[in-house]
């Protein structure tokens, strides 16, 4: 539990941080974050009591101080809902993984999370922002070029391409290294002369 209680504070960290330092930085490396990782992977190595809350929990203490505080944006807005679900999702799929923990079916399914989420909130984004038309058109607008102005929507994809896929190898490593340097424990003598 300490090092879950860590890792969330680390992603808080992180996600606050980052809002405040690059917000106005379309140079930088927006959406490049771990919470998508800890969401899949935290569901696979975590306790399955808090698999699922920690990376929400990240994200809405995060949320409430950047937009509160930095951005002073209401705490909830509909576009920032798909968030929420999409991270869920990951989580759901990193539990189907739990028994099946292996860096191919993670990285695979790290890949399929940043798509969801690539999808689900632009497509929240769509429907929530006026400059949208809402229409296939104005869809499509949402997943390519954006709101005029700013960059496109698929470069702040690579970015959340890129962080999902990198954090998730961190995470898989740093749990590879940890079970291999981990002693292997003594078996139960009263076991062994069962046998």
């Amino acid at each position: 539990m300490p090092a879950a209680i860590v890792l969330l504070l680390v992603v808080i960290f992180y996600r606050i941080f980052f809002g405040i330092t690059q917000s106005a930085d379309f140079g930088g490396l927006h959406n490049f974050a771990p919470v998508a990782a800890i969401a899949l992977c935290g569901a696979v190595y975590l306790p399955r009591r808090i698999a699922v809350a920690l990376p929400l929990v990240g994200l809405f203490v995060s949320d409430a101080v950047l937009n509160l505080v930095h951005y002073h944006l209401p705490l909830m807005t509909f576009d920032i809902v798909p968030r929420y679900v999409v991270l869920a999702l990951i989580s759901l799929m990193g539990l189907r993984l739990r028994n099946h923990a292996r860096p191919l079916p993670l990285l695979a399914a790290s890949f399929a999370g940043s798509v969801l989420f690539y999808i689900v909130t632009n497509t929240g984004s769509w429907i929530a922002e006026p400059g949208y038309a809402k229409s296939m058109g104005g869809w499509l607008q949402a997943l390519t070029t954006g709101i005029p102005g700013f960059p496109p929507t698929w470069w702040f994809y690579r970015h959340t391409l890129t962080g999902d896929l990198f954090f998730t190898v961190m995470f898989v490593g740093i749990m590879g290294w940890k079970a291999k340097s981990s002693p292997v424990p003594a078996p139960d003598a009263a076991a062994e002369l069962a046998r």
